[in-house]
C-alpha cells in the first residue's frame, strides 16, 4: 500500500477542519473571566525617506568610426595615417615589385609549358624559374610579416597619444554640455537613438577647431 505524505501546512489545516466538524452543537456557558487588556503591538518606526535628489542623466550617442573619415572626420587622424603610410611606403613598393616578379616568372613558366606541340621544353629552365618563384614567395611572406609587425607597432606609437587627447577632449565637451553618459554607437548595438542625441559631428567640429592641422600629408597611392 502506497503512503502519501502531505505537506505540513495541508496536514495542519485538515486536522483543524476535523476538530471543528467534531465540535458538539451545544456547549456549556463558560465561567466569565476577568478581561485581559489587549496586548500592545509595537509599531515599527516610519521609514525614513531620503531627501537626496535623484540623479539626472543626459545621454548622448557618438560614432567613433566617423573620426577616421578623411573628409569629415578628425583631421589629426588623417594626418597621422598619412605620416604612417609614408614611413612604410618603401616596404610597400618592395613587396609590390616582388609580387610583380612572381607574376612575370609564372607567366614565363606557363608559356614554356604550353609551347606548341613538337617544341622541346627545357625542363631545367622551367625548374630554375619555378625555384625563383618559390623563393620569392617565401621572401614576400617573411618581409610582409616583418613589415606588418613594424607597421602595427609604429601605428600604436603614433595614435596612442591622439586617442588619449580625444578622450580628454570628449570629457570636457560632455561636461560643458551637461552630458553625463555617452554611448559609442560604433561599439554598442543601438536599437534606437533620436537624431538629436548624436553628438558625433558636433564633437568632431569642436575638436578640429581647437586642434588645427597646418598641413596634411598627401596620402600615398
Amino acid at each position: 500500500m502506497t503512503n502519501y505524505l502531505l505537506p505540513a501546512s495541508i496536514l495542519i489545516a485538515a486536522l483543524a477542519l476535523t476538530a471543528v466538524g467534531q465540535r458538539p452543537a451545544a456547549q456549556a456557558t463558560p465561567t466569565p473571566r476577568a478581561a485581559t487588556p489587549p496586548a500592545t503591538t509595537a509599531t515599527a518606526p516610519p521609514t525614513q525617506i531620503s531627501n537626496a535628489p535623484l540623479p539626472v542623466s543626459k545621454m548622448a550617442v557618438i560614432y567613433t568610426e566617423a573620426f577616421l573619415d578623411p573628409k569629415s572626420g578628425i583631421l589629426k587622424f588623417t594626418t597621422l595615417l598619412n605620416k604612417l603610410n609614408s614611413e612604410f611606403q618603401k616596404q610597400k613598393d618592395d613587396l609590390q615589385a616582388m609580387t610583380k616578379n612572381v607574376q612575370t616568372l609564372e607567366a614565363e613558366i606557363d608559356k614554356l609549358r604550353n609551347a606548341p606541340s613538337g617544341t622541346p621544353i627545357d625542363q631545367r629552365t622551367v625548374q630554375a624559374k619555378q625555384d625563383q618563384v618559390d623563393q620569392l614567395k617565401r621572401d614576400i611572406t617573411r618581409k610582409g610579416e616583418d613589415a606588418q609587425g613594424a607597421y602595427s607597432k609604429r601605428r600604436d606609437q603614433l595614435f596612442a597619444p591622439l586617442q588619449d587627447e580625444i578622450g580628454k577632449a570628449l570629457a570636457v565637451f560632455a561636461k560643458s554640455r551637461n552630458i553625463t553618459v555617452i554611448f559609442d554607437g560604433s561599439q554598442v548595438p543601438l536599437i534606437y537613438a533620436a537624431s538629436n542625441t548624436d553628438i558625433t559631428q558636433a564633437f568632431i567640429a569642436d575638436f578640429n577647431s581647437k586642434n588645427p592641422v597646418t598641413a596634411a600629408t598627401t596620402p600615398p597611392q
